[in-house]
């Protein structure tokens, strides 16, 4: 009968999900603290109502709701949550004094999760969800078990609580593992949407970037044409203006293929590269340059790894990216370039003693004019992405207000040489000083 009563009880804390996911998904209320502390308040009286009465104790799920709107709707809501608890335990009557004390000793543990709760991935989360929705368990044992001393229990009695202790925690914590699955595929699902947005945009932006380039550059290559001629050709006073002429038409011109690059990166050719070559000779190209800032970088590399592609495309991301990170950083400041391979995966992580980023920054990294510095338009870094992504890779951001900005870089590997093999990864250290 126990297990009946809290297999209804999961049925009653799968509730909340059902409908935030069925009539609050696409709206924006459903982002809201308020919605989630409604919706599992509902689930705590639910629970309480349907509670099995066994030996004078009351066996329901009441606190997985409560730990769930502490860890997923955040303090607000479960508060919420913690209020309708209390009122309805006062409602219910009973001892009111073991009610009070198990619902404030339920809630102190997902309060103190809250915070680095969302600072883990989805699968650290799942398994945070689970052992926090175990303390309620552990509680409540304590405290039965201070009763049966208190009271001296008979040895019957004694063995059904403790059956029963155990079919209590069992059912808990499959119940909070399924909630907790169940809220990790909706913000799963909540990211794949706004992924295939922000892709689709980019798409839309990218063919409008590239159709009015192309027809740009067409006539801008028959006027730098004639201006070359002319700048041959003229000794005098206009010579000089006829430089600068040129040399913002090959600016101009320069942005005109990154917008193209980006709409589509064109591979010339495509051929197996050794990675540590191409960093390597990235950072040779950008030593003046950090020299010229005052920013020390430190190359690790891992030679003997190679990668298909196409290398001045991947040179021209790489170059972007390593030179944000020295542009944001301060004299005397460093950027750290590291590159390993795992398995079938080469791993490139460029890091920087900048200014770093807040996570609103960094969630709009890659969208066309959206830049960090004062002056730019935010290309380099979404033709870096455009490039990493057509090759196979992916790439991720990781940044601090003040601390500074990680760049991780995965791609594919091609092959390994039998050198690298035999010398057990030999790795070669790079040290750029200014």
């Amino acid at each position: 009968m126990l297990a009946e009563k809290l297999l209804l009880n999961v049925l009653i804390i799968l509730l909340p999900i059902f409908i935030h996911s069925v009539l609050f998904d696409n709206k924006r209320v459903g982002k809201s603290p308020y919605l989630c502390g409604v919706l599992q308040s509902v689930a705590v009286f639910l629970s309480l109502a349907f509670s099995f009465e066994d030996g004078g104790l009351y066996w329901d799920l009441r606190y997985v709701p409560m730990v769930v709107a502490f860890l997923y709707g955040g303090p607000i809501a479960g508060t919420m949550v913690l209020v309708t608890y209390l009122a309805t335990r006062t409602f219910m009557g009973g001892d009111l004094l073991l009610g009070y004390v198990s619902g404030f000793l339920a809630a102190v543990i997902p309060f103190m999760f809250m915070k680095k709760f969302w600072t883990f991935d989805a699968k650290k989360r799942i398994r945070t969800t689970v052992l926090v929705g175990l303390w309620p368990s552990l509680s409540m044992l304590v405290i039965l078990v201070a009763n049966m001393l208190i009271n001296e229990a008979s040895a019957e009695n004694t063995n059904q609580i403790m059956l029963n202790i155990a079919i209590f925690g069992a059912i808990q914590v499959c119940a909070v593992w399924i909630v907790a699955i169940l809220n990790e595929s909706l913000i799963e699902k909540d990211l794949m949407k706004k992924e295939i947005l922000r892709a689709e945009k980019l798409n839309t932006l990218g063919e409008l970037a590239a159709s009015i380039a192309h027809e740009i550059r067409n006539p801008l290559t028959v006027v730098k044409g004639f201006l070359q001629m002319m700048h041959k050709q003229e000794k005098g006073d206009n010579h000089y203006y006829l430089s600068l002429v040129l040399t913002e038409l090959g600016r101009a011109e320069s942005i005109i293929n990154d917008y193209l690059n980006f709409a589509k990166p064109q591979f010339e050719k495509m051929e197996g590269a050794e990675l540590a070559g191409i960093i390597t000779e990235v950072t040779l190209l950008l030593e003046a340059f950090a020299a010229k800032e005052g920013v020390q970088v430190n190359v690790k590399l891992e030679w003997g790894i190679f990668v298909k592609t196409d290398r001045n495309q991947l040179k021209q991301a790489l170059v972007n990216i390593i030179k944000n990170g020295i542009e944001a950083t301060d004299e005397g400041g460093e950027v750290n370039i590291s590159q390993v391979s795992t398995g079938n995966e080469s791993y490139i992580v460029i890091s920087d003693t900048g200014k770093g980023m807040d996570s609103a920054q960094i969630a709009r990294l890659g969208t066309l004019f959206y830049t960090t510095k004062d002056k730019g338009t935010g290309l380099g870094t979404s033709v870096s992405i455009k490039i990493i992504e057509t090759m196979g890779g992916s790439i991720s951001f990781k940044s601090e207000k003040g601390v500074g900005t990680e760049v991780t870089i995965i791609l594919p590997t091609f092959l390994t040489s039998s050198s690298n093999v035999a010398h057990d990864s030999v790795k070669r250290d790079v040290v750029m000083k200014q």
